[in-house]
């Protein structure tokens, strides 16, 4: 994919957290989508432990993907791989397939959880009671990788997004193994895929995944870090430099498309991942704001605010540093909100989806004015399209 067109669809993407697996209306959902003009749907699928559920989603995920495809066939949908694997997993029997293609004996046989996890019981039980962070230089891990990113390709994903890499490479400081599965994911992929590629991404608190040169990934992606405003209570405002936010650090090399950059595109979102102790409070340091993850502050702000802020942010995302896109906010899970609502969609408020959060028009808006000034080397979906 051209640099070119790989902007095209970063400039247009949006985080819909379980659109492909049941998760709200789903024409409700595809009528946000094509309203707003997304053209990259993040998180779209995942597995977050359970991983025997894996076949019931997968299904669910075939006739979801369809259905999207039937309104807009230029979207990518995207899949996650994430740093997470648990005991749940012991129930998933292993594919003859996949042991073939990673050259491992093919037998009637589940997968493996304790072949999966650091030697050392480094990050053991990370998410809870056996539920780890998995050690990718494990022949295990990479056929349990192979499997899922081929079945998610399989299911109608164009991407996968390979949560945080960074935690999962100690024991592959070179990225030798990172290279291994990445490369088989491609492979995968130029057979299988809808159109023959696979996006990859990743959390990359050092910037990107560089070897020899060479960038693993196609695109980099963040969360947003959001610093709070003391003088203004509840507020909130990006700078670069805040905490490892990725503002002007996304390495550059030889793309896995051939072309060179000197810093990757990538995307920045409004990322969950829990509520403080004191939520509703400042001043606590690290990546919360106001006691929150990023996406639970943004839900609670009043519907005026949160226009604006989005306004603000992809403004601000474009002047402060042109590699980077913000990935606007679909939907995606809360965390201990004060309103109790445990999920923000951005669809605007009807019978399909009475706790909408309305935003889908701002976003309408903000890419509309965009298309006109865009910055040298981007554009709008034309007819260069992935093919």
């Amino acid at each position: 994919m051209s640099e070119e067109v790989l902007r095209s669809y970063l400039s247009r993407s949006m985080t819909v957290l379980d659109l492909m697996t049941g998760h709200g209306d789903l024409d409700d959902n595809v009528r946000m989508l094509t309203n707003c003009g997304v053209k990259f749907a993040g998180r779209a699928i995942y597995l977050w432990g359970q991983e025997a559920d894996l076949p019931r989603k997968l299904e669910l995920a075939k006739k979801s993907a369809a259905r999207v495809h039937g309104a807009d066939p230029e979207i990518i949908l995207q899949a996650c791989v994430f740093e997470i694997v648990s005991q749940n997993v012991t129930n998933l029997p292993v594919p003859d397939w996949a042991l073939a293609a990673l050259g491992q004996p093919v037998e009637k046989r589940n997968f493996r959880y304790e072949a999966m996890v650091y030697p050392d019981k480094r990050d053991r039980d990370q998410w809870g009671p056996g539920a780890s962070v998995p050690d990718v230089s494990r022949d295990e891990t990479k056929l349990w990788f192979y499997y899922l990113a081929a079945s998610y390709i399989n299911a109608g994903c164009e991407a996968i997004h390979f949560g945080q890499a960074e935690i999962m490479n100690r024991n592959d400081r070179g990225l030798d193994n990172w290279a291994q599965v990445i490369g088989r994911v491609r492979q995968y992929a130029a057979k299988h895929a809808r159109r023959h590629l696979v996006l990859c991404d990743a959390h990359v608190p050092s910037g990107g995944l560089a070897r020899e040169g060479r960038l693993l990934l196609d695109f980099h992606s963040f969360p947003l870090r959001i610093a709070e405003v003391a003088q203004r209570p509840q507020e909130g405002e990006l700078q670069v430099g805040f905490v490892d936010s990725i503002y002007g650090r996304s390495k550059g090399g030889i793309t896995p498309s051939g072309w060179r950059c000197e810093h990757l595109p990538f995307l920045v979102e409004l990322d969950n991942w829990g509520v403080s102790s004191k939520p509703g409070q400042g001043g606590l340091g690290g990546c919360w704001v106001w006691g929150y993850d990023e996406i639970t502050w943004f839900a609670q702000q009043p519907e005026a605010y949160r226009n604006e802020w989005l306004r603000y942010a992809w403004k601000w995302v474009r002047e402060h540093d042109p590699a980077g896109y913000l990935e606007m906010p679909g939907s995606r899970c809360l965390a201990g909100a004060k309103t109790g609502k445990g999920w923000y969609c951005a669809n605007r408020a009807s019978a399909a989806t009475p706790d909408g959060f309305a935003q889908e028009e701002t976003i309408r808006a903000i890419w509309a004015g965009d298309a006109t000034k865009a910055a040298p080397g981007e554009r709008t979906l034309g007819p260069d399209k992935p093919r």
